[in-house]
């Protein structure tokens, strides 16, 4: 495929070293350049320069069974083309093509400076989806394995720590769904008389600080674990996936990660005996969401020993009038229904705004809880499992990243489009997170937030800076992103 579409391909763009001796002179077709058009380029070039240093020769090591002889396009350019439709947030692979493909003039000299490529002509949007059929799926696991890793020993994430040790966010999503089968692997859910044919993946999230939650293992549901739904309502389906999936998922990480003393932070479904005896395995500790309805016995132990504890209550007020109370009951007994015995700390957390609302929460965990740990494991451990939903799934979902869209209807081919939309989404955070854009925002004079006005702004700016600006060659010097300081900050 990459073979068949090159005689189109050239005579859009023209060649890579005819685009590099206009110099100066190509940087005058640009469109109207804004300064953060001008920033958005050298902050994403900056960073992943930062970041990953290595992310070239990592791209070479992707397992590509092309035949290379007769390749056109290298795989370090096709993966950088597969991480832009969801770094610049194009929203389908189409979008390829008129965004970039035809979208303007610095595209590909651009693009073979970040690639470290010499390529003449540009790609279509088909080029990438026959690359995804020659790259196993375990090529970009490993790719994102080695960015994580790199971020661990760089203790880029390490302020989101829990007493020391990092935290596992722990949820499930749908991504695809279908009214008719799809394929052999689809999750069945029957709702009266319709029937849905589904596709959902268990995600493990790394919890970063100021928003950043970074895509460690995903564990993609397949239809043998749900077994046939008839009968049953689509949340015990939902459990019986996600809880085998966190089997299959939990000791793989172990594997990869065998030091990291993980903290899991855990919705209600998972306060169970199976999911406790795993992490025992596994020496890791959690923090698991506490409801009534998932063990009522050890509910009800816990509300009548309350009462008995008055010392073991901290209260927080806030500069915005928020009230946080907590209070906490030490090693509850609990027998699981294969009669093993556990002992719980018990946390609740009763908030109150300043307009008299209240929001009420509890979660049970192994770590110690006194005075000077509650506030901190109910806030990291707890409270902040929310992360993976809204700025994991939830942004994914509903923005230009546009995770539920059928990239690809074929049975492997979708999981890699995933892959890469959660390798693309640890640059986009790294970039927007990052106090390097901050710095350079700062320079032109205006606060982040005014030069871009949002988020989706960012990716659009990022867009225009591929598209028409110049991107100098003394943004890629390795020594001068390495010395760089980029920390992590709030940028909402």
């Amino acid at each position: 495929m990459d073979c068949a579409a090159s005689t189109s391909q050239g005579s859009t763009q023209g060649n890579s070293s005819t685009q590099r001796r206009a110099g100066k002179d190509a940087q005058s077709t640009a469109a109207p350049e804004s300064g953060a058009t001008l920033i958005a380029g050298r902050a994403l070039v900056q960073t992943v320069r930062h970041f990953f240093p290595q992310f070239s020769p990592w791209l070479d090591r992707l397992p590509d069974t092309r035949v290379q002889d007769d390749c056109i396009y290298s795989r370090r350019f096709l993966a950088w083309w597969g991480i832009s439709l969801y770094l610049l947030q194009l929203g389908s692979r189409r979008q390829l093509d008129y965004e970039l493909r035809d979208g303007g003039p610095r595209v590909l000299a651009n693009l073979n400076r970040l690639a470290e490529t010499e390529q003449t002509t540009l790609p279509v949007h088909d080029t990438l989806d026959h690359f995804l059929e020659h790259v196993s799926l375990a090529g970009w696991e490993r790719l994102r394995t080695q960015m994580v890793q790199r971020l661990v020993r760089m203790k880029a994430l390490d302020a989101a720590r829990l007493l020391g040790r990092p935290v596992l966010l722990i949820d499930a999503t749908g991504l695809i769904c279908f009214h008719q089968r799809h394929c052999a692997h689809c999750l069945v859910q029957r709702h009266g008389k319709q029937t849905l044919y589904l596709h959902h993946v268990l995600e493990a999230k790394l919890l970063g600080p100021e928003g950043v939650v970074v895509s460690l293992d995903s564990e993609f549901i397949e239809n043998m674990d749900a077994g046939d739904a008839k009968g049953r309502n689509a949340e015990e389906v939902k459990q019986d996936c996600e809880l085998k999936a966190l089997a299959r998922l939990l000791p793989r990480i172990k594997k990869t990660y065998p030091q990291l003393p993980f903290v899991l932070s855990l919705d209600g479904l998972y306060g169970c005996g199976t999911v406790f005896a795993l992490a025992k395995e596994l020496n890791w500790s959690y923090v698991v969401t506490f409801k009534e309805g998932r063990t009522p016995a050890l509910w009800r132990e816990f509300r009548a020993l309350l009462p008995q504890c008055p010392e073991n209550t901290l209260t927080r007020t806030w500069g915005d009038g928020r009230v946080q109370t907590f209070r906490w009951v030490p090693q509850l007994a609990y027998e699981d229904s294969e009669e093993r015995s556990w002992k719980l700390n018990a946390i609740e957390c009763t908030e109150t705004t300043a307009a008299g609302d209240k929001q009420y929460f509890a979660w049970l965990t192994l770590l110690p809880v006194n005075r000077k740990t509650v506030e901190e494991i109910a806030q990291k451990g707890g409270r902040d499992r929310w992360k993976v939903e809204n700025e994991g799934f939830n942004r994914q979902k509903n923005s230009g990243l546009n995770l539920e869209h059928v990239y690809s209807t074929d049975p492997e081919k979708w999981k890699s489009y995933y892959l890469l939309l959660q390798i693309a989404f640890i640059l986009v955070q790294l970039l927007e997170r990052g106090s390097l854009l901050r710095r350079l925002a700062a320079d032109l004079g205006r606060p982040l937030w005014k030069l871009f006005g949002s988020l989706k702004n960012i990716a659009r700016r990022l867009l225009d800076s591929l598209r028409f600006v110049f991107w100098e060659q003394a943004w890629f010097d390795a020594s001068l992103a390495r010395n760089l300081r980029i920390g992590l900050e709030d940028t909402s």
